[in-house]
């Protein structure tokens, strides 16, 4: 059990006889409220419902909880603490906007299991609390546990899970989805932390397997999973029909026909459907004698699922955050129930008032935490009394008999006295050395830090003072000791002193935060799971986005628009084909087998991209000049080729034990790519060629945790390393970062920027020239002349495009003889150009961390009422909010004009014309939540990370540049709430085309990892020239960016061989086949036609056999055994592979026989084709120059393969 912890032992309500018990803890001051908290939780064995008087509070308290817990020396036989918050809609009420899936998905899981508690603490805010909840029986009877070997139907169960309101996808991605294929079923149950999949043997559930949702792979089995409902109400046939009578009735009268009514009747739920609960159960069946118990009354709130020897722990004045709540919600209803589309209930149909409250909280043992000393107290003396002064209009006599039952415990803790170390007196630690040195204080002192970097920071704060605290592993290894001073790492958040043992103040301890030395709170702490895997190849070439009228290009016939797939059959082979639209609507039909020779058009804008006519030479001409200068540029690249690999740099050494080690103190599991870049870094630098390595990945998807490997690799080396960034804020926070995880090892790392004075700056040169600094991070201060590194192994840049041309210059110098690895969320074209065509090494991160979900994105005229309702619905859930105003002249402007809508916000201005130390306060008392609605100019677009900030509102939009409009958008959404993106516009007339599409562009792409592909509608929407220079541009334009690199790569590559590069080499035709039989991938197998297309493309574009397997694998694994025109398909295209590498044109086949023509640059010997035809003259014979026939019967499709299979074997030997 906890020392710490039960060094505050509480005393805990317990009934007497039916009457509940009431205590008040009192005198608990800082964070010791959860310390008694989690002490109660081992003692009473019972679960505790801890209400909070606001959501921030109980994020606070749960984040102190699960430090406790995860610290807490338990043995086996005692009790652990289950800690879980019951989470908030996180909308206002009367909302246009749902919660998302993944909220209800965890408020399903915490009311499924609160019945069947045993103990544990559950957090909830009050003003979640009164929100009115679906009955209980809703959820038990709409429960389901499905187990290997059930029999259950397939077809039923499709249905019943319809009934239950998932939803039928084509690839199930989040919670409350499913798909059937055959006889697979995927599921992704609400309440559960990955989706499952069903294999179905006839009816029987023959295997679940866990699933991953990105990679869509297979995982590990498992024996039984747990299905909850889609929804906290019905929406089956039964549900909607209750929805209908009761809305008549509720609201009598003309029923409009967009109103929320037609949309329920017609299957469709509505934004905001939450607030309409009440309707879709019978209020006037009795919840205890309903026969059918998918029927009951809405009298449920969540005290009806808990269970009867549940203890109320009550923390904070709810009943003021209550009345305020109130007020909010009855103007909100009063400004909005006049639509005619969207009537509104009443609020007590949807809240509980606060006597209501009381009264469901009448039965329960109750305890009130407050900080008074129990003196003050007693004419309060508790609020657990006072709610029972509020039920029923009970009597005097009744209140009198609950006051006498109820008791007060006052703890022996006392709040620490002001500590702040104050650098700006002659003696900064003057406060904290007399705090230690008084006989009046406590005689065992423990500093706490947020992380292992911040005790880092501590410690070489507090030696500044020749203070040395001892460092220990949690707070019970202090007390045990005999240590007078400690440090020690935990999540609390304020400090307090209590008694070990006794009265005397021998035995005082008292625990010292960050927050009491340093003045505020000091790190947000992200919240995440396991990250999953995303296979992030072929961006650029994947048709699976591809939509009906959208430009493609074909590599023999130029580019045309694409209309759709189309079955047709012919001589009864059926056979599904692209079909393309192009100059003078002449059509053309690609069979899916020859997907490769297709690729997306990117060049000029897609409207106006140059059709080009069949049947003439205007596509061969154009790619002809392409190729013309495609061969230029390929020997261009090649010389920079050449002096990269003749710039030899440090080969880099890497201890394998000490690297595993520092990989495994990341606190996260890597995803499939950021595994992917990291290696390839620490490959680039262990090899003896410089590296220049591009790692584009989205904000926050994990790009510096690849730097900070790169770092160790290099520090472990003995060299040192520079990471340049942009902004001093920016260097500030990577300084943090760094510091808090290198902290276990002998890495010195340091800072550099304006925030330092001149003489502080001077030491870190100093130190940096004599070596004694490892890791230097700061902004263009690092490129000065002034810096001499005594061995610079490493330069990471993040952002390069943020810097000048001097910084570039400089950069462009390093180059030559140290490692240089560069970081970009969205890459500007003509880097990534660079990184396309080969000049720097380019590695894509684009898997989301688990649990972070993609920002909504609005596009909206300007309006006050939108900002307003924006701004609250974040702030009431605790959150904060960027407002993006890019004027300096109007911005105190614009920020008294969002106080004054915004009365209830803080508000504080940010931008570039401010003095640097003003400016850095400013963010960091935005950081620690000093102020929650900052209004701001772009100097946010490379800012500190602060992952409560949730939603960001941009202020003429229109005005800003695609890849701004994305790094901005990111600064939102880094957490595991739902982040909002509002760009606002004025009206549609006033904004120019090219806006509109850069607007359009961001808003269409809101999945996370989106910067990559952002990159290319750049492109598009620029054109070529700022990508590949003016003298380029046409040429690309004229056969689009991807045929153009596909050259370009086919080029570098013949030249690199040492071959003599020609024309025909940079336009070399694929192989065609023709086998005539079926090879399709069937509607029947996979119907989703994106899907499809998007598997035709990858199959038709696989490189070699094991490409091709693992697809095969893929397939069987997602949707079952492969049907017979699917595997010709795949066998078609391993065929295909081989006969490319010989330099086979086309392969003709079918039952009597058939031909192989061999291209100009075939590499079979002519020897083995005379020899083939002279062993078996009877099969095989040449009809002209490049043409080999054979006669053989083979109308089994098997035969045929392996004929064709057998011959290649030949020509290739």
């Amino acid at each position: 059990m906890s020392k710490a912890s039960s060094l505050l032992t509480p005393v805990l309500a317990k009934r007497r006889g039916k009457n509940p018990d009431k205590k008040s803890w009192h005198n608990l001051h800082g964070s010791s409220s959860s310390f008694a908290l989690y002490q109660a939780a081992q003692t009473a064995k019972t679960p505790i419902l801890l209400i909070t008087h606001n959501t921030p509070q109980a994020l606070k308290i749960e984040q102190e909880l699960l430090s406790l817990a995860k610290s807490d020396n338990l043995t086996n036989s005692e009790h652990k603490v289950s800690i879980c918050l019951f989470p908030d809609w996180e909308t206002l009420p009367y909302d246009n906007f749902s919660p998302h899936q993944d909220i209800i998905s965890q408020r399903l899981s915490t009311l499924y299991q609160l019945s069947r508690m045993e103990s544990g603490i559950i957090i909830v805010p009050v003003t979640t609390l009164v929100q009115k909840l679906a009955p209980k029986q809703y959820i038990e009877a709409n429960s389901l546990i499905i187990k290997t070997g059930d029999k259950r139907d397939l077809h039923q169960m499709r249905q019943a899970l319809e009934a239950s309101g998932y939803r039928n996808v084509d690839q199930v991605l989040e919670h409350g989805e499913f798909s059937a294929r055959g006889a697979i079923l995927d599921l992704f149950p609400m309440g559960s932390s990955k989706p499952f999949r069903l294999d179905f043997f006839d009816d029987e559930i023959d295997e679940i397997r866990l699933f991953d949702p990105e990679s869509q792979r297979s995982k590990e089995k498992i024996d039984s999973i747990n299905l909850l409902p889609a929804h906290e109400f019905p929406i089956d046939e039964a549900g909607i029909n209750l929805f209908r009578s009761q809305f008549r009735e509720q609201f009598q009268g003309n029923i409009h026909k967009e109103s929320v009514y037609h949309k329920v009747s017609n299957g469709i739920l509505p934004p905001g459907i939450e607030y309409y609960l009440p309707l879709f159960f019978d209020n006037n069946v009795d919840s205890n004698q309903a026969s059918d118990k998918k029927a009951a009354t809405l009298s449920n709130t969540l005290c009806d699922y808990l269970t009867d020897n549940t203890l109320i722990v009550i923390s904070g004045d709810i009943e003021h955050s209550l009345t305020k709540y109130w007020l909010d919600i009855d103007y909100r209803y009063e400004n909005r129930r006049y639509d005619p589309t969207r009537p509104l209930l009443p609020p007590d149909k949807l809240f509980l008032t606060t006597e209501t409250l009381y009264s469901a909280l009448k039965p329960f043992d109750r305890i009130t935490i407050a900080t008074e000393a129990l003196v003050e107290a007693k004419h309060t003396t508790d609020i657990a009394g006072n709610i029972s002064d509020n039920v029923d209009q009970a009597s005097d006599s009744e209140i009198n008999e609950t006051k006498s039952k109820s008791s007060d415990i006052c703890f022996d803790v006392k709040p620490l006295p002001d500590l702040t170390i104050n650098h700006k007196l002659k003696q900064p630690f003057e406060l904290i050395n007399a705090f230690i040195a008084s006989k009046e204080t406590p005689n065992k002192v423990l500093f706490i830090a947020q992380s292992q970097g911040r005790r880092e920071s501590v410690l070489e704060l507090l030696e500044r003072d020749k203070i040395k605290p001892a460092q220990f592993d949690n707070i019970d290894d202090f007390i045990n000791a005999t240590d007078t001073i400690g440090i020690t790492v935990n999540s609390l958040t304020q400090g307090f002193s209590f008694q070990a043992k006794g009265n005397s103040q021998k035995n005082a301890i008292a625990l010292v935060t960050e927050a009491e030395l340093l003045g505020d709170h000091v790190s947000q702490a992200r919240r995440r799971t396991k990250a999953q895997d995303l296979q992030a190849d072929a961006l650029f070439k994947n048709l699976a986005e591809l939509t009906v009228g959208q430009p493609v290009v074909h590599i023999e016939h130029g580019i045309g628009r694409y209309l759709g797939l189309q079955t047709i059959e012919n001589a009864g082979i059926v056979t599904e084909f692209l079909m393309l639209s192009y100059a003078n609507d002449a059509k053309l039909y690609v069979p899916v087998s020859a997907l490769h020779l297709i690729g997306r058009y990117s060049g000029a804008d897609s409207d106006n991209a140059p059709l080009h006519r069949l049947g003439t030479d205007t596509w061969s001409k154009a790619k002809q000049k392409a190729a013309e200068k495609v061969r230029d540029v390929a020997v261009e690249l090649l010389d920079i080729y050449a002096k990269r690999a003749s710039n030899y740099g440090h080969s880099f050494k890497r201890n394998k034990q000490d690297y595993q080690a520092f990989s495994d103190t990341f606190g996260f599991e890597e995803t499939f790519d950021q595994k992917q870049a990291i290696n390839a870094v620490v490959s680039d630098m262990m090899s003896p060629k410089t590296m220049d390595r591009l790692v584009c990945g989205d904000v926050g998807f994990g790009k510096t945790e690849v730097a900070m490997r790169a770092a160790f690799v290099a520090v472990n080396d003995g060299k040192q390393v520079a990471i340049l960034v942009p902004t001093t804020l920016l260097a500030q926070q990577h300084y943090e970062n760094f510091r808090d995880r290198f902290a276990n090892w002998p890495v010195v790392t340091e800072v550099l920027s304006r925030f330092k004075t001149a003489k502080e700056q001077k030491e870190v040169i100093a130190r940096v020239e004599s070596g004694q600094v490892d890791i230097l991070i700061g902004t263009h201060k690092l490129l000065q002349d002034s810096i001499k590194y005594k061995d610079l192994g490493l330069l990471v840049v993040d952002e390069e495009h943020r810097f000048g041309v001097k910084q570039k210059e400089k950069i462009k110098q390093l180059r030559s003889n140290v490692d240089i690895l560069t970081l970009t969320a969205t890459p500007i074209p003509r880097t990534l150009n660079m990184a396309m065509g080969g000049m720097r090494d380019l590695s894509i991160i684009a898997t989301p961390p688990a649990k972070r979900l993609a920002v909504k994105t609005f596009v909206r005229e300007h309006d006050e009422a939108l900002i307003r309702e924006a701004i609250l619905r974040e702030t009431l859930r605790g959150g904060q909010v960027y407002y993006l105003h890019n004027h300096v002249d109007t911005i105190d402007k614009t920020a008294a004009d969002i106080q004054k809508l915004v009365p209830e916000a803080r508000v504080v201005t940010a931008h570039g014309q401010m003095r640097e130390r003003e400016l850095e306060r400013i963010m960091s008392d935005f950081y620690h939540q000093r102020f929650n609605v900052i209004v701001c100019t772009t100097i946010i677009e490379t800012g500190i990370d602060v992952p409560s900030a949730n939603t960001i509102i941009m202020d003429r939009a229109d005005h800003l540049g695609l890849a701004q409009l994305h790094q901005l958008r990111g600064r939102v959404g880094r957490s595991h709430h739902q982040a909002y993106a509002y760009l606002l516009t004025p009206h549609e007339k006033r904004i120019t085309k090219d806006a509109k599409k850069r607007l359009d562009a961001i808003a269409s792409l809101e999945d996370l990892g989106a910067g990559f592909t952002l990159a290319t509608h750049d492109l598009e929407i620029r054109g070529a020239g700022e990508l590949l220079g003016e003298d380029q541009s046409g040429s690309m334009c004229q056969v689009g960016f991807s045929l153009y690199m596909e050259m370009l790569d086919q080029a570098v590559a013949a030249l690199k061989e040492g071959k003599q590069l020609s024309l025909s080499q940079v336009m070399s035709a694929q192989t065609e086949i023709e086998l005539r039989i079926p090879a399709l991938i069937p509607e029947d197998y996979i119907f989703d036609v994106s899907l499809r297309l998007s598997l035709y493309k990858r199959i038709a574009s696989c490189k070699d056999k094991r490409e091709l397997d693992d697809i095969q694998v893929e397939l069987i694994d997602r949707f079952g055994l492969l049907p017979q025109p699917t595997k010709n398909l795949v066998q078609i295209a391993k065929l295909r592979i081989k006969a490319q590498t010989i330099g086979i044109s086309r392969i003709e086949a079918s039952a009597t026989g058939g031909s192989i023509e061999f291209s100009d640059s075939t590499s079979v010997d002519p020897m083995l084709i005379i020899g083939l035809i002279q062993k078996n003259p009877a099969m095989y014979s040449m009809a002209g120059a490049s043409k080999l026939k054979f006669v053989k019967a083979n109308d089994d499709t098997q035969k045929r393969f392996t004929l064709i299979t057998n011959i290649l074997n030949d020509l290739a030997k």
